[in-house]
């Protein structure tokens, strides 16, 4: 199953869930595909959706997940990668009135360039990164969070 999320921010990302429309009708998505569309006004027809879901339903949607496309958004991001899921991101981008900035291009260059993600940088690409789902190998995630912690501990007992 693929799951796609959105983010609850309060932009649209209308661009991403019609072509993910698209792929569906022609054939070139194959496997079942749930999106949670956010503040997005575009109604999917070749797929099951909700606006909002609430943590547990995310949470059991994408547990259920093979695939999870997702915007540009670090949480979204870091979330389905540390769950071992392959990871297709779309930067929301400004020009479509689906961010105030473009930051989501450099973070998406960022998990990309650790290999961590398929970077789709256009929307038009989807179909190109689909298919190269098989031959993605998902690198895991392990946080430094300890490490960050251990650092702060050490500077408190020095004071």
């Amino acid at each position: 199953m693929i799951f796609v999320t959105l983010g609850s921010q309060k932009f649209q990302f209308n661009r991403l869930l019609k072509k993910i429309d698209e792929l569906l009708k022609n054939g070139i998505i194959k496997e079942k595909v749930f999106a949670q569309t956010g503040y997005s006004d575009y109604v999917p027809k070749n797929y099951e959706f909700k606006n909002f879901l609430d943590r547990k339903e995310f949470t059991a949607m994408e547990a259920q997940a093979d695939v999870v496309i997702t915007h540009g958004g670090t949480g979204a991001i870091i979330g389905a990668v540390k769950k071992g899921k392959k990871v297709i991101a779309v930067p929301r981008l400004t020009q479509y009135g689906e961010h105030v900035d473009n930051h989501q291009i450099q973070i998406i260059e960022q998990f990309s360039d650790l290999q961590f993600i398929i970077p789709c940088r256009n929307v038009n690409d989807m179909m190109k990164c689909i298919q190269s789902l098989d031959s993605f190998k998902t690198k895991s995630y392990s946080s430094n969070t300890y490490k960050i912690l251990e650092s702060i501990e050490k500077y408190l007992n020095q004071l």
